[in-house]
């Protein structure tokens, strides 16, 4: 049984919808089992069109970090070298991750800068010339 099935969804009444219910489903999933939680993130919206993604990635360096969208998925992967220090107490969290971000259609991926340890990735909202709204000259 999956999380959308637990949910009482009117599901009866959407046809052709499922790569959403399938999304959802996997949206919940992840929020219901806690894996998805490293790096901690923020997404802030900067104005109308602009958002930022932004990853607490204290420990790594730029080098260790990598970014890639394919298919309408930004895909955000970390992997920090094995050091020879011997730590008394490791505190901070260096482990291999990866981070998904499903993103609209109509967004995409404008920069990405790694700095103080925290990464900011870039995301604008671009809405194409036929779905803008058209101002009609009244004769």
């Amino acid at each position: 049984m999956n999380a959308i099935s637990r949910i009482t969804w009117p599901r009866a009444s959407f046809v052709g919808f499922d790569r959403i219910w399938n999304e959802l489903d996997t949206a919940l999933t992840n929020s219901v089992d806690n894996t998805n939680v490293f790096p901690r993130h923020n997404i802030v919206k900067v104005d109308e069109e602009v958002y930022h993604i932004q990853l607490a990635l204290a420990g790594y360096s730029r080098d260790d970090l990598n970014v890639e969208l394919e298919d309408g998925v930004m895909v955000i992967t970390g992997e920090k070298e094995d050091e020879t220090v011997e730590y008394l107490h490791k505190g901070i969290s260096t482990k291999k991750f990866r981070r998904t971000f499903r993103l609209n259609e109509n967004v995409e991926v404008s920069d990405a800068t790694f700095v103080d340890g925290l990464l900011v990735v870039v995301l604008k909202h671009i809405v194409p010339e036929d779905k803008q709204a058209l101002s009609i000259k009244i004769k």
